[in-house]
């Protein structure tokens, strides 16, 4: 197999975990601590689906700590296509969670103008989860584009 920039057991892998993890619970912390976020469906969708993501990207990562100390290799055929559905999964989850969240908010902000008539619910909050939501989107999906080449590669 090849060993590809962010693969398994590898650095940049690792680095690219922890940037799902860190962005993936930076949307959580932010929607969890606005007031009103239980009250739409979409928000609690998007909490669910990075909850799930950090723990999917924290394992990994911990499994890339693993590896780069025992210096072990992890590109071992079962392994990665265990590692390519679950990125699929995440990556699917938090596309579609990103973008139901992405549509309730421009609903409200732009469309509705409900945020300069409410006063008292956090927009710029949502706003900011919503957009760490997609940045976790787009490492996941790096991720998964790099497993799956791995993957083929066998």
């Amino acid at each position: 197999m090849k060993r590809l920039l962010g693969g398994p057991g590898t650095m940049s892998g690792l680095l690219l975990r922890l940037g799902q993890c860190a962005f993936g619970g930076a949307s959580i912390g932010l929607m969890v601590t606005s007031r009103g976020f239980s009250g739409y469906t979409a928000f609690c969708y998007l909490v669910a689906s990075m909850g799930f993501q950090v723990l999917w990207s924290f394992a990994l990562a911990c499994l890339d700590i693993y590896a780069l100390n025992r210096k072990r290799d992890l590109q071992n055929p079962i392994l990665v296509s265990l590692f390519v559905v679950g990125d699929w999964v995440t990556s699917t989850l938090s596309l579609a969670a990103a973008c139901s969240s992405a549509g309730i908010v421009v609903l409200y902000a732009r469309d509705l103008n409900f945020c300069t008539i409410h006063k008292s619910l956090p927009c710029e909050r949502f706003q900011i989860s919503v957009a760490m939501a997609f940045i976790t989107w787009v490492l996941t999906a790096m991720s998964s584009h790099v497993m799956f080449w791995i993957l083929a590669s066998v």
